[in-house]
């Protein structure tokens, strides 16, 4: 079985506008901390071009049989070191503190970033390959940033000065052994190409896989019942093998880089054995000249070799960044019209004019839709799965934008308004409530913060949630666990309603919002909605028929079009679809049947 192919880059690969945007937005803020590693760079450099001179002059030292200067050499040496250790010291540390802080300022934006965009661009890409930007990317990026700051600024530094010892040494040797560079650059960069590349690949394969493993693992009940483990065993191989193969192109490309340096080194250091053994038979230069340079010249060679390996590295975190960037840059589409006004809710009368809706790249899911809402009454949304009813719900507080057509709300169109307002103004319990891994105080008091004590519990009272809050270890300040995990499915919505009850918003939407309940605790809960529903605009979606009976109207979709709508009785005495549904819930078996064929 193949894994997916990743999804082919729209992202130019060009590095430096990554690089030119990096340094304006993200580390310029930090540049006094910057210079401070620049200093304690040409600290560094100046120490480690040190290295030759002394050795150059020990060894004519030892020529001439200096006694004095060969006594000095040691404590030299032992100062030489002295500084570059500190200047090395200082430079982790400095480049640690401004590394760490443009990444957590980086993944602070991205994160603002994800939560302000819109529903529909968040659902195009899973959780957990989201998530992966945060970890693996920021990983690579993170590298890069350290390397730059150490390897990258202390290599250049400390080539530019050991070439200026060489020059100073012998000119003429030195640019014998800089004739190799122009030489092996195009091979680096060839391979750098490449390996951007792969890393690109890799990146969004890791992504797949992230995503593949959680949806497995958080379905792993259903995986079990059906006997899946086979089939889950062998799509998680083909991934995990497609992920080898990469990083086994990326492991390949690297080490392409260490025998081109290597051998490039190599003829290096032949030519100038050559010339200068040449020099020194001759009489031109000496001992001294000869240990200096070559000192120097090793000293440079492992400064350009590590250019090599820092550009496979900055290939990596290019392809990171690209992929930050995008969704960084990623505007969300339901946004505050200019000069966009507060929501005044008068009666909450809600008007679907001509309302169409299209998910992207997929077929129309709402068709034209012409449905008046009554102010202060009980609306009540049916039909089968995927006739478009919480579609319809999410145009109200515009989760979704209506592709055609207008919603409104006291006559108002919903994008006249800001979003706050009109958000503020709309309370909704879905069918699977969603907890935040907090307390439960906290998650009750999201629909109103800043609300009291008493004003929780009365919410939660009234949402029948208050008795076995008061079981739990620590009350209200029980943590309820990643995505409400602590609690049971019922006890959950509970919590849910309460937080919408507390936030007593003149417009209610109801998503099967009594479905996890056992029977005891839904008549509770259904007594409660029925006096918060009083006097409010509620839309209100049922599968089960027989909770929503006694609505002032009910609204039966059919494959995004209104088909019919009355009160229950009317429906009914109809004898359409609603009433068909109605006897399959009564379980007449005929009806089970032919409605069976027409779902099929």
């Amino acid at each position: 079985m193949m894994a997916p192919k990743p999804a082919r880059s729209i992202v130019s690969h060009d590095t430096l506008p990554y690089m030119r945007r990096l340094w304006r937005d993200w580390m310029r803020p930090h540049w006094r901390t910057l210079a401070l590693i620049l200093m304690s760079v040409i600290i560094l450099a100046g120490a480690s071009s040190l290295y030759p001179v002394v050795i150059k002059h020990a060894f004519d030292a030892f020529d001439q049989q200096n006694k004095r200067f060969v006594q000095m050499v040691p404590f030299v040496v032992i100062l030489v070191t002295a500084v570059k250790g500190f200047a090395m010291l200082a430079q982790s540390i400095l480049t640690n503190r401004v590394v760490t802080r443009i990444e957590a300022d980086m993944q602070t934006a991205l994160y603002a970033s994800l939560i302000d965009s819109d529903v529909a661009q968040l659902g195009r890409e899973a959780p957990a390959a989201l998530t992966q930007r945060f970890t693996t990317d920021f990983a690579f990026i993170r590298e890069a940033l350290t390397r730059l700051s150490t390897v990258f600024l202390r290599d250049v530094a400390t080539a530019i000065a050991v070439i200026g010892v060489m020059f100073w040494i012998d000119w003429q040797v030195t640019l014998i052994a800089l004739v190799v560079l122009p030489i092996l650059a195009p091979a680096i960069g060839r391979i750098g190409k490449k390996l951007r590349r792969t890393a690109l690949s890799t990146q969004e394969q890791t992504a797949l896989m992230a995503s593949m493993v959680s949806e497995s693992l958080s379905s792993i009940r259903t995986a079990k019942t059906y006997g899946l483990e086979g089939y889950l065993k062998e799509r998680a191989g083909a991934f995990f093998e497609q992920i080898r193969r990469l990083k086994m192109k990326s492991a390949n490309q690297r080490s392409r880089l260490d025998p081109i340096l290597e051998i490039g080194g190599g003829f290096a250091v032949a030519g100038v054995l050559v010339f200068i053994g040449w020099r020194i038979i001759k009489g031109q230069t000496t001992i001294g000249d000869f240990t200096g340079f070559i000192t120097a010249l090793l000293l440079a060679a492992q400064s350009m070799r590590t250019f090599g390996n820092l550009n496979a590295i900055l290939q990596e975190a290019m392809a990171s960044l690209s992929r930050v960037f995008a969704l960084m840059d990623e505007r969300p589409t339901i946004v505050d019209r200019p000069g966009a006004g507060e929501l005044s809710v008068r009666g909450g009368e809600i008007a679907f004019e001509g309302v169409s809706f299209r998910y992207a790249g997929e077929e129309i899911a709402l068709h034209d839709i012409d449905l008046v809402v009554p102010a202060g009454k009980m609306t009540a949304l049916v039909g089968r799965s995927g006739s478009g009813k919480s579609t319809l719900v999410s145009l109200v507080p515009r989760l979704f934008e209506a592709t055609a057509g207008a919603v409104k709300i006291d006559g108002m169109d919903v994008r006249d308004v800001s979003l706050a307002s009109l958000r503020s103004k709309v309370a909704v319990v879905t069918q699977e409530a969603v907890l935040f891994d907090d307390t439960v105080r906290a998650n009750i008091a999201f629909g109103r913060p800043g609300a009291s004590q008493d004003e929780i519990e009365a919410a939660a009272r009234a949402a029948a949630a208050h008795d076995f809050i008061m079981r739990l270890p620590e009350g209200y300040a029980t943590a309820v666990g990643d995505r409400g995990s602590r609690l049971s499915g019922g006890e959950r919505q509970r919590v849910a309603l309460a937080r919408a009850l507390l936030k007593n918003a003149p417009i209610l939407v109801l998503d099967e919002a009594t479905s996890a309940l056992d029977a005891e605790s839904e008549r509770a809960v259904q007594d409660a909605i029925a006096v918060l529903t009083r006097g409010r605009t509620s839309l209100v979606i049922a599968h089960r028929l027989s909770t929503i009976r006694s609505a002032d109207l009910i609204v039966v979709l059919d494959r995004g079009r209104v088909a019919e709508s009355g009160t229950h009785e009317q429906l009914i005495a109809r004898g359409g679809i609603y009433a068909r549904l109605h006897r399959l819930q009564a379980g007449d078996t005929g009806e089970i049947a032919e409605f069976g064929l027409a779902q099929a």
